[in-house]
C-alpha cells in the first residue's frame, strides 16, 4: 500500500507543478482537467502524510519503551504509544476507501426525472414534494437546477418533472436515488382522513457529453407545438415547445420550459442525448450488479427503494434497511444522513470485492 501511495503523491506533486506551468493555464479545458485531478488527489495525500506521521510516531515511541531508563518516560510513551496503535487501523480503512477506484461517472452533472406513479393526484402532489426536497437538497449542496420540461398534475404537484442539476459530483451524490418512492399518508384530496400509499418514479442519469454519445441530425424527428401550463402570456402564442424524437430508438424527449424554440431545441437534445446514454449506463450498471450487490438501482425502475411514512413521522430505506424518524427535516432537504450511510455501504461492499480478488 505504501507504494502505491507514494506512486499518487510524485503523480499530485506533478499536477501541482502544471498547475502553474503557463501553457496549462492558457488552455482552459487542460487547466479545468488537472485541476480536478490534483483536487481529487488531495485527500488521499493528506491521509499518506498521516499515515506516515503516525507510523514515524510509533516507530520512535516503541524505541522509548524499550530502551528509555527512565520510568517516567517510558509510562508517558507506552500511553502514547497504545494510543496511536489504536489509531492505525482506522486510518488504514480510511486509506483503503480512499483508494477504490471511483465510476468515471460521479463526476459528471445529472439529468433528474420525477414521475407520479400509482395513486392518482396524490402520486402527482408526492412527485411535487419531491421535487422540492430535491431542489433544496442541491441548493445546501451550492448546485444549480433548472427545470428543462414539466407535466403539471390536475391538484397540484406533477405528472412528470425533468430537472437538469449542475456541480461538483452530481451524479455521484444522487445516483442513490434512482428507483421507486412510495409515501404513505391521508392525502389532502381525501376527505375520509384515510392513509393512502402512494408512489413516485425517480431515474438520474449522468448528463451525457457530446463526445459521450453521437446523434445524427438525420436520425431525429424535429416536432414543434404550443407549450401548455402555466409560464406568462408568451406560452401559448407561439409554437416553442419541442418534442425530438430518435428515429433508430423511438426514444422521445420533449422541453417547453425555455422561451424561445432554439433554447428548447438545446435543452431536450440534452435529455435525448442523456437518455440514449442511459441505455449503456444501465449495461454498465447490470454488468456490476452481477458481480456485486450495488446500491444504485440498474434499469429497473420498478425496485422499491423508499418509504416515507407520514403517520409516524418515519423515513426507511429499504436498501439498507435503515429507518429515521425526522421525516420532517428529509422532505425539507436534508438528504445527508441517508446518501452518507448509502455512500458507506457501497463503498464497504466495494472494498470487500477488492479484497475477495
Amino acid at each position: 500500500m505504501l507504494d502505491k501511495l507514494e506512486a499518487i503523491k510524485i503523480k499530485y506533486k506533478d499536477l501541482e507543478q502544471q498547475l502553474s506551468d503557463a501553457a496549462v493555464v492558457a488552455d482552459a479545458q487542460r487547466f479545468r482537467k488537472v485541476g480536478k485531478e490534483y483536487r481529487d488527489l488531495e485527500p488521499i495525500v493528506d491521509a499518506y502524510e498521516k499515515y506516515k506521521n503516525l507510523l514515524s510516531n510509533i516507530t520512535f515511541n516503541k524505541q522509548v519503551v524499550a530502551e528509555e531508563k527512565d520510568e517516567e518516560l517510558k509510562e508517558m510513551a507506552k500511553m502514547e504509544l497504545d494510543e496511536q496503535l489504536a489509531q492505525l487501523p482506522e486510518l488504514e480503512e480510511e486509506i483503503r476507501l480512499l483508494l477504490i477506484p471511483k465510476d468515471p461517472e460521479d463526476d459528471k452533472n445529472a439529468i433528474l426525472e420525477i414521475r407520479a406513479g400509482t395513486g392518482g393526484d396524490e402520486a402527482s402532489i408526492f412527485a411535487g414534494d419531491l421535487l422540492k426536497m430535491y431542489l433544496r437538497y442541491c441548493d445546501s449542496k451550492g448546485w444549480k437546477t433548472e427545470i428543462m420540461n414539466e407535466n403539471p398534475g390536475t391538484s397540484g404537484g406533477f405528472k412528470e418533472v425533468v430537472v437538469e442539476v449542475n456541480g461538483d459530483g452530481v451524479y455521484g451524490i444522487l445516483k442513490y436515488e434512482s428507483g421507486v418512492h412510495r409515501v404513505q399518508r391521508v392525502p389532502e384530496t381525501e376527505s375520509q382522513g384515510r392513509v393512502h400509499t402512494s408512489a413516485a418514479t425517480v431515474a438520474v442519469l449522468p448528463e451525457a457529453e457530446e463526445v459521450d454519445v453521437e446523434i445524427k441530425e438525420s436520425d431525429i424527428r424535429r416536432d414543434v407545438y404550443r407549450a401548455s401550463g402555466a409560464g406568462g402570456q408568451h406560452v401559448n402564442r407561439t409554437e416553442s415547445a419541442v418534442r425530438l424524437t430518435h428515429i433508430p430508438t423511438g426514444t422521445v424527449a420533449e422541453c417547453q420550459d425555455g422561451r424561445s424554440q432554439i433554447k428548447n431545441y438545446e435543452s431536450a437534445l440534452k435529455v435525448l442525448r442523456t437518455r440514449l446514454y442511459e441505455a449503456a449506463i444501465n449495461a454498465h450498471n447490470d454488468a456490476i450488479a452481477k458481480q456485486r450487490k450495488t446500491l444504485v438501482s440498474t434499469g429497473d425502475r420498478s425496485a422499491k427503494i423508499r418509504t416515507y411514512n407520514y403517520p409516524q413521522g418515519r423515513v426507511t430505506d429499504h436498501r439498507i434497511n435503515l429507518t429515521l424518524y425526522n421525516l420532517g427535516e428529509i422532505v425539507n432537504g436534508d438528504l445527508n444522513p441517508i446518501i452518507d450511510k448509502l455512500i458507506f455501504e457501497e463503498n464497504a461492499e466495494k472494498l470487500k470485492m477488492q479484497n475477495m480478488h
